[in-house]
C-alpha cells in the first residue's frame, strides 16, 4: 500500500505539494518518488571522531535531496539520482551487516525526502540497539521532524547560511534561514549531548557549517548565533571543501573559485573571537582529486571507508 505521506508531499521546506507515490510518475523537487533509493553504504572513517569513534560509522547515502546545492560533492546521487530501489527488508538487511561489521552508529545521508518510509523502518534499527543519526541540511517541516524525533539519538545538520541573499543566491531558497534555524533549535532542544565513556557521540547535535568563498560574513553571523545560541549545548564543525562543481543554471558562480588560504585564516581568527575554538574545523585543501566517485564501488578513500555495499551490486540479500 501507497504511504499518503508522500501525496501532496511537503516533508522539506519547499512543499512542493507533489504527489510522489509513483501513480503518476512524479517525482518531488527532491528527484525521488516515495521508494527508498540509496546509493552506498559502508564503515566511514571520515566524520568527526565522537561520530566515527573506534569502528567507523555506519553510512547509508540516500539518491536526492531536498536542497539541491549546485556545488554538491555528491552531485551524481543528489541531483542525478544514481542508485538502486530497495524495500525495506534489504534495508534491514544492510543494517544488519553494518552492524556485524563494527558501526558505531547508523548514519543516514540525506535522508529528509524519505521519512514517511524511515520513520516505519528505524524502530526495527534501533531494536538492533545502533545510535540513528540523522545527517540532512536541516530543512525539513516541523510536522516531519516531529516522525522522527523519537527514532533518532545524534542530527548532524548543516547551517549553510542565515543571511536570506545568500540562501537565494546559492540555493534558489530565500527562506532556507529561517527553516533551517528553527529545525536545529529544536533538535538542540529534544536532544541534549550525551557521550559514552570514550567519548563517542551516543545523542545530541552536531552542527555543520560550510564556508563559501567571498561570503565570510554569512560565516561570521553562523558563528554569532551558535555562539549567543548553542555554544555549549551542541557541537561545531567548520567545513572547508568547498568545490565549484556547478550546475548550469548557476553561471554567476566562478568554477575554479576555491576557498582561499587568507579566508581560511580569518575563519579561525573568528572562532576565537566568538570563543568557539573546543569545535573540530577541516585542514585547508583545495582541488577535486578528493571528491567521490559513486560510479566506483567505494567511491571513497579505502583509508577512509570500508564498502559493505553499492548501488551496482544489486539487491543487498
Amino acid at each position: 500500500m501507497k504511504n499518503s505521506s508522500y501525496q501532496h508531499c511537503s516533508l522539506c521546506g519547499r512543499k512542493c505539494s507533489t504527489d510522489r507515490t509513483g501513480l503518476n510518475g512524479q517525482t518531488g523537487f527532491c528527484g525521488m518518488n516515495d521508494s527508498l533509493r540509496l546509493a552506498w553504504a559502508g564503515l566511514h572513517f571520515g566524520e568527526e571522531p565522537p561520530v566515527t569513534g573506534e569502528g567507523g560509522s555506519g553510512t547509508v547515502f540516500f539518491s536526492g535531496c531536498t536542497l539541491g546545492c549546485p556545488f554538491c560533492q555528491n552531485y551524481q546521487i543528489s541531483r542525478q539520482g544514481m542508485g538502486r530501489d530497495i524495500t525495506a527488508r534489504e534495508f534491514l538487511v544492510l543494517v544488519r551487516r553494518l552492524k556485524k561489521a563494527g558501526a558505531e552508529n547508523l548514519n543516514l545521508v540525506t535522508p529528509s525526502h524519505f521519512i514517511p518510509s524511515l520513520a516505519e523502518i528505524l524502530p526495527e534499527v534501533k531494536a538492533l540497539g545502533l545510535p540513528v543519526v540523522w545527517n540532512s541540511s536541516a530543512q525539513e517541516s516541523a510536522e516531519a521532524l516531529e516522525k522522527i524525533f523519537p527514532l533518532v539519538d545524534i542530527f548532524l545538520p548543516d547551517m549553510k547560511t542565515l543571511d536570506s541573499r545568500v540562501a537565494e543566491r546559492y540555493y534558489r531558497y530565500k527562506k532556507y534561514p529561517r527553516i533551517a534555524r528553527s529545525s536545529i533549535e529544536e533538535m538542540v532542544r529534544r536532544k541534549p549531548l550525551v557521550f559514552d565513556e570514550r567519548g563517542v557521540m551516543t545523542q545530541g547535535v552536531l552542527l555543520r557549517h560550510l564556508v563559501l568563498p567571498g561570503e565570510l560574513e554569512s560565516t561570521r553571523e553562523v558563528f554569532a548565533w551558535f555562539s549567543a545560541n548553542l555554544k555549549d549545548r551542541a557541537l561545531l564543525s567548520i567545513m572547508s571543501q568547498y568545490t565549484p562543481v556547478t550546475s548550469p543554471e548557476y553561471p554567476e558562480i566562478e568554477p575554479s573559485r576555491y576557498l582561499s588560504e587568507d579566508e581560511y585564516d580569518k575563519v579561525t581568527d573568528m572562532l576565537s573571537e566568538y570563543d568557539l575554538e573546543e569545535g573540530f574545523i577541516q585542514e585547508w585543501i583545495t582541488g577535486s582529486d578528493w571528491l567521490p566517485d559513486f560510479n566506483n564501488p567505494n567511491p571513497f578513500s579505502s583509508e577512509l571507508s570500508r564498502k559493505i555495499w553499492h548501488w551496482g551490486d544489486g539487491s543487498p540479500e
